[in-house]
């Protein structure tokens, strides 16, 4: 059965398709600027990878170009052998803690939630619906990132600010990356060969996230109600003193639209280094004596340690740490660092074996208390699957 696993953005689309269940990956893809000038897609079959550049005025023409594509590429010879689409939807409020089909109900509530994660739950439909028109035959389901968190007792997804916040406003801790943290936490189940395990998992990339998860059950994570909250990331400032927002906002006359674009797009590695929102530029500098770099490296770097430690200890000790996703798996200095400042905790980083990119491997020793593992993270497996398993 071929099942398409889709990322929709404002002006994107990333796809895999997979044959499943063998869960065998025949061909993925990038279409980017979608709407804008000097729009492209990128085509990655087997070994070979080829990019065109090409007028994308919608998602719509974007997906009956991934359908010629698919038949050019011979995945395909008819439109009614994809039988599936799965989804990638950010927010789903408290109303999701599963897979489902993608049908006028949950289609209506994810616009409705689109207030709390405005430019990926408008994508995501304007995907759902140009996936419909152009592939009306398939089973479309939508996988929330924020369904595996479902399961954070109140203690911890609630604040503390008037109550009817939350009865009237649901303001509440969602989280994100949920989709990753299950996959990253199944993949060190199966490393460990048991499931009554205690583990935290670092899904650490231009946004980033820390998630405690206990017998495969989320107990709590670091982002929010929105993405711009826990860690500090590449333009998100992560926690930070409320106060300081409204200071601001009379010191520079500041509106709220403003400092939330402040907030989520000039903070974090950019704001701090002033040099770059990505980690690789930012080690860069440290080489080049760059003290704002060495300075936004720390920062980042300690604040990943604060939640694993506080992690650690709410959930009574750890049996596994995982790194994942951009900077989790290809940044080699900062999982370094991140271990040498967990060594009160017996960590005992290998170097050698952590000198590694983007491969699933064991980086502490056989002397460490606590193993670390780099698990590549495969959010388009997930969906996938559930895709499969609602449409068979």
């Amino acid at each position: 059965m071929k099942i398409l696993a889709v990322n929709c953005g404002s002006s994107s689309l990333k796809f895999k398709m997979y044959e499943m269940p063998e869960e065998k990956v025949l061909i993925s893809g990038l279409f980017e600027r979608i709407g804008e000038k000097m729009s492209s897609y990128t085509i990655k079959l087997d070994n070979d990878k080829y990019s065109k550049e090409i007028e994308l005025p919608d998602h719509k023409v974007a997906f009956e170009i991934l359908v010629d594509e698919l038949k050019k590429n011979k995945i395909i010879k008819k439109l009614d052998e994809i039988k599936g689409i799965g989804h990638r939807i950010v927010q789903g409020g408290d109303y999701f803690d599963k897979t489902v089909i993608a049908d006028d109900d949950a289609v209506t509530k994810i616009s409705e939630l689109a207030t709390l994660a405005p430019l990926h739950n408008k994508a995501a439909v304007t995907g759902i619906n140009a996936a419909k028109e152009v592939i009306p035959g398939a089973l479309e389901t939508v996988t929330f990132d924020t369904a595996f968190h479902q399961t954070i007792e109140p203690v911890n997804y609630m604040y503390a600010v008037p109550y009817e916040w939350y009865t009237k406003y649901k303001v509440r801790k969602y989280g994100a990356h949920g989709t990753s943290h299950k996959y990253i936490a199944s993949r060190l189940n199966a490393l460990l060969g048991r499931t009554n395990t205690k583990l935290i998992t670092c899904h650490i990339g231009s946004g980033a996230s820390v998630s405690a998860i206990k017998d495969g059950i989320c107990m709590d994570t670091s982002m929010g109600l929105t993405p711009n909250a826990g860690l500090i990331m590449g333009t998100r400032c992560g926690d930070v003193d409320t106060s300081i927002l409204t200071y601001m906002m009379q010191k520079e006359d500041i509106s709220p639209k403003e400092m939330d674009n402040i907030l989520n797009k000039k903070s974090g590695l950019l704001g701090i280094s002033g040099v770059s929102n990505d980690s690789r530029d930012i080690e860069e500098g440290i080489q080049k004596g760059n003290e704002r770099c060495v300075l936004a490296q720390k920062m980042y770097v300690q604040k990943i340690i604060d939640y694993i430690a506080m992690y650690y200890f709410e959930m009574g000790g750890v049996d596994a740490i995982a790194f994942s996703a951009g900077v989790g798996e290809n940044s080699i200095r900062t999982r370094i660092d991140i271990m040498e400042g967990l060594s009160v905790l017996g960590i005992v980083p290998d170097y050698e074996a952590n000198n590694c990119r983007g491969e699933e491997k064991l980086v502490t020793t056989t002397e460490s208390k606590v193993p670390c593992y780099v698990i590549p993270t495969d959010e388009e497996i997930m969906i996938a699957r559930d895709n499969y398993n609602l449409a068979k």
